[in-house]
């Protein structure tokens, strides 16, 4: 078992060493005296689709917002390619905005609305007609270019919206929830579509969702943020099965999480008692379902059993999500591949090695971002 929690620390950048696309630095956000973000540190590099991830009122739109340029930061500086770009007017920096309700005019049509940024910028015609259809072909809009929103399906929406901003073709795009009026089944397949565009532009996107399994399936890297600061930052696979803290553990998918203490290198946790070689005082850890066995245990060292009823069955297609009680005051969850087991109670078994240190969670003062 790992020791040591994922070595990222809060408002740290990705540990790049070349320069980057985009540097956020120390950057801070009030609005009178509700402080939205603090000392954020960021960078985001060239070509990287990174994920801003949170709960409502986490500061994640915010951010959003002032990298575009639609807020101005209260402390701190952002940069682009070593410029400054925060004290620049929202239409003089190179980054478009992709909103959640996509705002296209009613009454233009696709290639319309397409053109329109070019259109008001002074763009010729000629220019404007050759942008907008490598645009919409990029997005496999181009058969609907006559089309006006009202003939057109919500995905076929997004789809405008993107090349609306790929005609101006920005260094950076900044994307505000924009799958979240989709419904499941079409937003699966936007993901992947967006995450294929993302690849071939070559573009770096900065996407914003609350949704976990969103972030997890489509981003480079994920910015988890809580309370106005970043509480992980690192690639899905990493942030998944190495939180952080409890709050990381518990927000990013299912995890069990369980609290004991350390004597004399033992974790004394509710029915569990293993060795653990880390200093005596109180632990949390993290243990996610799906690492947990039953069934033919394997009978090697590290291996901790237990003895629990089954009381509950959550059926997920090709797994099911089990809730075993352990004790009166001690629950856990587990995923099972296939059918369930039929015996009520049974024996359980997980790895010391997955189970996840995690930091303490320390007391923040509650922080309401601006709606």
């Amino acid at each position: 078992m790992s020791t040591q929690p994922a070595a990222v620390a809060p408002g740290a950048d990705s540990g790049n060493t070349g320069p980057a696309l985009l540097r956020i630095e120390n950057v801070s956000k009030s609005f009178g005296a509700n402080k939205v973000l603090e000392s954020i540190s960021l960078d985001i590099e060239r070509g990287e689709f990174l994920t801003l991830l949170g709960e409502s009122g986490s500061g994640k739109t915010t951010l959003l917002r002032l990298i575009a340029g639609f807020e101005e930061a209260t402390e701190g500086r952002i940069l682009l390619e070593g410029e400054r770009i925060d004290n620049q007017p929202a239409y003089r920096r190179p980054v478009h905005t992709v909103f959640q309700s996509y705002a296209l005019f009613p009454h233009m049509s696709v290639f319309d609305n397409a053109a329109y940024g070019l259109s008001v910028r002074g763009h010729g015609r000629d220019e404007i007609k050759t942008k907008v259809e490598m645009a919409l072909g990029k997005v496999r809009m181009e058969t609907f270019a006559s089309r006006y929103p009202r003939e057109i399906s919500g995905g076929q929406k997004q789809r405008v919206a993107l090349a609306r901003a790929l005609v101006n073709s920005p260094k950076v795009l900044l994307l505000d929830e924009p799958l979240s009026a989709l419904d499941a089944n079409l937003r699966v397949e936007m993901q992947h579509e967006l995450k294929q565009l993302q690849r071939e532009l070559g573009i770096a996107f900065i996407f914003v969702t609350h949704d976990q399994s969103e972030a997890l399936a489509i981003s480079d890297r994920i910015v988890l943020l809580h309370r106005g600061r970043i509480e992980q930052s690192g690639a899905p696979r990493e942030i998944y099965a190495r939180p952080r803290t409890v709050y990381a553990a518990n927000f990013l998918g299912k995890s069990n999480l369980i609290r004991g203490f350390v004597t004399d290198g033992v974790a004394n946790c509710s029915i569990f008692s293993f060795p653990l070689p880390v200093e005596d005082g109180p632990i949390a850890l993290s243990l996610r379902p799906e690492v947990m066995m039953s069934g033919v245990i394997p009978s090697e060292p590290g291996v901790v059993r237990f003895e629990a009823e089954v009381v509950d069955e959550q059926f997920h297609g090709a797994a099911s999500l089990l809730r075993l009680r352990c004790s009166p005051d001690c629950e856990l969850m587990a995923r099972v591949d296939g059918e369930a087991p039929r015996e009520r109670v049974r024996t359980f078994a997980f790895r010391i090695a997955d189970c996840v240190l995690l930091e303490q969670d320390e007391p923040r003062p509650q922080r309401t971002e601006r709606p």
